[in-house]
């Protein structure tokens, strides 16, 4: 792991603890002279991370899209400033300049960049280690999800695992150094009972499948 991309909050958060984890993972990355990769800001946990990394003597390159340094939000004393077009540009270039994927805790944004870049991991398009900052059980919610869409087969078991999650910095960069990608299967889908869905292959449904019944629309009409 040469680089890793960190998502996280451009808000502080309530407790003082998410500040602290994101610096300390900061002053961890840099001193395993890992570069860091992140969304560019100064303000709340994406600040603290950044201000960290420096304060460390390490290297941390910043995306930003234009439109989020017009509103003076662009941290100023990054080691590099990358300013893209657009947000599709700016997670573009995030995940090329990665070796391995970070999430810190943090809102919307955040889980929709970190859900993306899994999603990009069970397409095949990478094979970089995906992981959570779990800091205060803060993704127990989000895990318990994930969970439960394996057991109602929404997602498979292997990408389930893809997903790692630890409560510091040092015990995830454990896990990550040590996590190999799952051997490729031919799909990423599977039926009701869990098994893969190849192109080409019958699928058997739980139940024989109910034939829709043919509506008569003059009636529907009457009846409306």
């Amino acid at each position: 792991m040469r680089s890793a991309c960190v998502f996280c909050g451009s808000n502080p958060g309530r407790r003082p603890e998410y500040l602290a984890a994101a610096a300390d993972l900061g002053r961890t990355l840099a001193a395993r002279g890992i570069r860091v990769v992140y969304g560019g800001a100064h303000v709340g946990l994406m600040g603290a991370l950044a201000d960290a990394v420096l304060a460390a003597g390490g290297e941390i390159i910043g995306v930003i899209p234009g439109l989020l340094v017009d509103a003076e939000v662009a941290h100023p004393g990054l080691s590099e400033l990358r300013v893209t077009g657009s947000m599709h540009e700016r997670k573009a270039l995030m995940a090329e300049l990665a070796d391995a994927f970070i999430a810190l805790p943090g809102g919307i944004g955040t889980l929709e960049e970190f859900a993306e870049i899994v999603t990009w991991g069970q397409l095949g398009l990478h094979a970089k280690p995906t992981g959570l900052l779990n800091v205060l059980g803060y993704y127990d919610g989000l895990l318990g999800f994930l969970d439960h869409a394996t057991e109602e087969r929404f997602v498979r078991a292997d990408h389930r695992e893809m997903i790692l999650a630890r409560p510091a910095a040092a015990e995830l960069l454990a896990a990550m150094d040590g996590w190999t990608a799952p051997p490729r299967t031919p799909a990423k889908w599977i039926d009701a009972q869990g098994s893969d869905i190849v192109p080409g292959r019958p699928v058997s449904p739980r139940s024989p499948a109910v034939a829709p019944r043919a509506v008569d629309l003059s009636e529907a009409a009457d009846d409306g």
